[in-house]
C-alpha cells in the first residue's frame, strides 16, 4: 500500500471525527427557535462556515459547503486513484452547481455555485456556457457525457445518471449506494411524477439497473425486476407517498455502510469512501435537523422518523 493511501487513512480516521452525530443533530432539531439553532450549529463541526444570524438557506449551505471542504482536503491526502474515487463521488455537487447555471439561464435567482477547486470534473466550462443548448454540448464533450436533450428537466436527470453510473463503475464499495439512488429516482418520475425517463437517460439508468426496471407499473413491481445492489432501495415501498421514508432508509444504509467502511483493517480506498460517506449522512441529518428547528415538538417525531 502507497504511502499516499496510508496518509490518506490516517486523515480520514480524523476526518471522520468531524460531525456532529445523531444525537446532536436531534438536540438542533429540537431547537426552540431559530437564533438557538444557529448558535449551535455554529459551535458544532460546522460553524466555521456558518455566519451569525444566518438564515435557513444559508446554513443549510453552509453545511454543504463544509461537507465539500473536508471532501477537498482528505482528496489532498490521497493517491490519484484515491482522489478520482472522491471527485466522482463529491461531483454531486457539481449537479448542484449546474441546477443553479440553468436556473440562471432561464432567468430565475441562482444561489452563488460551490467552490469545487481540484473535486471539479467540467465545472469551469460548464459555468461559462451561454444557453441551455451550449450547457448540453459541454456536457456531452466531458466525462458527464451526453444528457440526451437541452432541456432543464434532460439535463438534471442526465447529470443524476450519469453521476450514479460514473460511481459505479470506479467506486465499488459505493456501487449500491449508487444503484439504489438511480432506483428510487426512477420510482419517483414513474410513480410519483408519473413521467416516463427521456429515452437518454432511460439508457444510462439500464446500465446499472438491467432494462427489467422498463416493463415495472409499480413500486412493489419496481422492486421485483431490480437486481439485488438497487432491490434494496425500494424493497419496502408499496406507494409513492412513501418515497419520502425510502429515501431516509437510502441515508441511513450509507451511514451504517460508512462506519462499516472506516473500520476496515489496513489502508486504502474503503475506509476513504467509508468517511466520506459518512460525512454526506450526517451533513444529510444536520440539514433535516435544521428544516424543523424552531418549529413545533410534533414536528420532532418527522425528524426521528428519517434520522
Amino acid at each position: 500500500m502507497s504511502a499516499g493511501w496510508v496518509a490518506g487513512g490516517v486523515r480520514s480516521r480524523a476526518m471522520a471525527r468531524r460531525r456532529l452525530g445523531a444525537t446532536g443533530a436531534r438536540g438542533l432539531a429540537a431547537s426552540t427557535s431559530w437564533d438557538e439553532a444557529v448558535g449551535l450549529l455554529a459551535a458544532s463541526p460546522y460553524g466555521g462556515l456558518t455566519r451569525p444570524g444566518a438564515t435557513q438557506v444559508e446554513a443549510q449551505r453552509a453545511v454543504a459547503a463544509t461537507l465539500l471542504w473536508n471532501l477537498r482536503v482528505l482528496a489532498g491526502w490521497l493517491p490519484a486513484a484515491g482522489a478520482e474515487q472522491l471527485r466522482r463521488l463529491a461531483s454531486w455537487f457539481e449537479i448542484s452547481n449546474v441546477d443553479e447555471h440553468v436556473r440562471a439561464l432561464v432567468g430565475r435567482p441562482a444561489q452563488v455555485p460551490y467552490q469545487l477547486g481540484a473535486l471539479a470534473t467540467a465545472w469551469p466550462r460548464l459555468a461559462a456556457s451561454a444557453s441551455l443548448g451550449d450547457l448540453r454540448d459541454v456536457l456531452a464533450a466531458s466525462p458527464w457525457g451526453d444528457p440526451g436533450g437541452a432541456t432543464a428537466r434532460q439535463i438534471q436527470l442526465g447529470m443524476r445518471l450519469s453521476w450514479a453510473d460514473r460511481v459505479s463503475a470506479r467506486v465499488p464499495a459505493a456501487r449500491p449506494w449508487a444503484a439504489g439512488a438511480i432506483a428510487l429516482l426512477v420510482a419517483r418520475e414513474r410513480f410519483a411524477r408519473g413521467s416516463d425517463l427521456p429515452e437518454g437517460a432511460a439508457v444510462t439508468a439500464s446500465r446499472v439497473l438491467g432494462h427489467r426496471w422498463r416493463t415495472a407499473h409499480s413500486p412493489g413491481d419496481l422492486a421485483r425486476t431490480l437486481p439485488p445492489h438497487a432491490r434494496w432501495a425500494v424493497a419496502h415501498l408499496s406507494d409513492p407517498t412513501d418515497l419520502w421514508t425510502a429515501e431516509a432508509g437510502w441515508w441511513r444504509r450509507l451511514r451504517s455502510d460508512g462506519a462499516r467502511l472506516l473500520a476496515t483493517a489496513g489502508a486504502g480506498p474503503d475506509r476513504v469512501v467509508g468517511t466520506a460517506a459518512l460525512l454526506a449522512a450526517d451533513a444529510w441529518l444536520v440539514r433535516a435537523a435544521l428544516t424543523i428547528a424552531g418549529h413545533q415538538p410534533a414536528d420532532l417525531e418527522v425528524f426521528d422518523a428519517v434520522a
